[in-house]
């Protein structure tokens, strides 16, 4: 005689067999399907590379050989030298040398330069009497917040240069940047040898950029793809009709859409380690962080974004409109992620908005783990609320699914 009990667990047995069966079949089905199409192949595999080599090099604030042009009244050894110290740095490129502000204006109307730099006359003569001498900086502030980082870079190569002569001069040299300060405000090197100032950079003491948006760059790839490639899928199946096959097997909902997001799944996760690969190999990036941690974070965010994509796949009848509306949330949630943009900056509206993206949150999480060596108890708050999103996003796509299908 069977124990009480053991028939229903038996059953339960049977039916979990009986799930992950009909799971993997369509599952296979499924992956055969991407593997034979060798377009979709190639979007999901190289092209996520060849973006990442080229988005990771474009992709920067930093600012390189900023074309600047000197007009130089005093033209002595001094000045020359102010110039051969901009030159070097790296920041700038001189493209043009000449006593005529005229020469200057007409470069900057045409576009030519981004800084011109003007050193007046008896410029050395006023250092050596005075310890100051004024120089003018005028910033072609056309690209708005990249005026403001050339303007950065030119103070403080010129401060520099000040603070070397001002080792051997007393009183204490300046170079007052004429144009790039208030009237009212002092010079800001004035009076600098007599503080002692020392910075250090945390985690990325080098200040490569692509430390910070790899990563970034990396996760909106990622996103992309799985998010995309799940919302043609089901809208594939309404255009070629076998849709309303499937609804009349026995394979129940959860069967379906599991089927549906696993190879996606595993393919998003195969680009993930793919794109670490080539960010440690080609650009660099720092692993401080525990890489197993970050698969683990992934596994749970890319549930996010695929059931976003099978969301998005349950609500429209065609790959054309399936693809429209992918790249418009795809463009809000890169917009409001903190990818290109602080989010600090944003409007408080926005700040609080894009607490629902879960682009931001796996953004801080791939940042946090990489560059900084963050544990788990450092992104615990993002990845609780990815946990969550996934559940809610997932359940409403399920529901969709039901109710267009019924």
């Amino acid at each position: 005689m069977s124990a009480p009990g053991s028939g229903s667990g038996a059953a339960r047995r049977g039916g979990i067999r009986r799930f992950i069966r009909r799971t993997l079949v369509l599952a296979h089905a499924e992956v055969l399907h991407v593997t034979r199409d060798r377009a979709t192949l190639l979007q999901i595999i190289v092209m996520p590379l060849v973006q990442l080599l080229i988005l990771s090099n474009v992709a920067t604030f930093a600012i390189q050989r900023s074309p600047v042009y000197v007009v130089d009244d005093d033209r002595t050894s001094t000045s020359r030298g102010l110039v051969s110290r901009l030159g070097a740095s790296g920041l700038f490129d001189v493209v043009g040398r000449s006593s005529s502000p005229d020469s200057a204006n007409e470069a900057m109307l045409r576009g030519r330069i981004t800084l011109a730099l003007t050193i007046s006359h008896d410029f050395e003569a006023d250092l050596v009497r005075t310890g100051q001498a004024p120089v003018a900086l005028d910033v072609n502030t056309e690209k708005g917040a990249a005026a403001g980082v050339v303007q950065s870079y030119a103070t403080q190569i010129i401060g520099a240069y000040a603070r070397e002569i001002a080792a051997g001069m007393h009183p204490v040299p300046a170079l007052a940047l004429r144009d790039a300060l208030p009237a009212d405000e002092p010079p800001p090197i004035r009076g600098f040898g007599r503080v002692d100032v020392r910075f250090q950079d945390w985690y990325n003491p080098t200040l490569n950029y692509k430390h910070f948006m790899v990563p970034g760059i990396l996760v909106a790839l990622v996103t992309m793809i799985g998010t995309l490639l799940t919302a043609q899928n089901i809208a594939r199946e309404k255009e070629m009709g076998t849709l309303e096959q499937l609804n009349v097997t026995p394979i129940t909902k959860a069967e379906f859409i599991t089927a549906k997001l696993l190879p996606f799944w595993v393919l998003a996760l195969i680009d993930l380690v793919l794109g670490l690969i080539v960010g440690r190999l080609v650009f660099g990036i720092p692993m401080r962080g525990s890489v197993v941690l970050l698969l683990a974070a992934a596994a749970i965010y890319l549930v996010v974004a695929l059931a976003i994509g099978l969301w998005i796949s349950t609500t429209v009848d065609t790959q054309q409109q399936a693809m429209f509306v992918t790249f418009f949330v795809m463009m809000v949630y890169l917009l409001m992620s903190g990818l290109f943009t602080p989010i600090a900056s944003m409007p408080h509206w926005v700040q609080l908005l894009s607490e629902l993206n879960p682009v931001r949150h796996f953004v801080t999480i791939a940042r946090a783990i990489l560059v900084k060596g963050a544990g788990l108890r450092e992104i615990a708050a993002p990845m609780l609320i990815l946990t969550v999103y996934g559940i809610v996003v997932l359940l409403l796509a399920i529901r969709q699914y039901r109710k267009r299908t019924a």
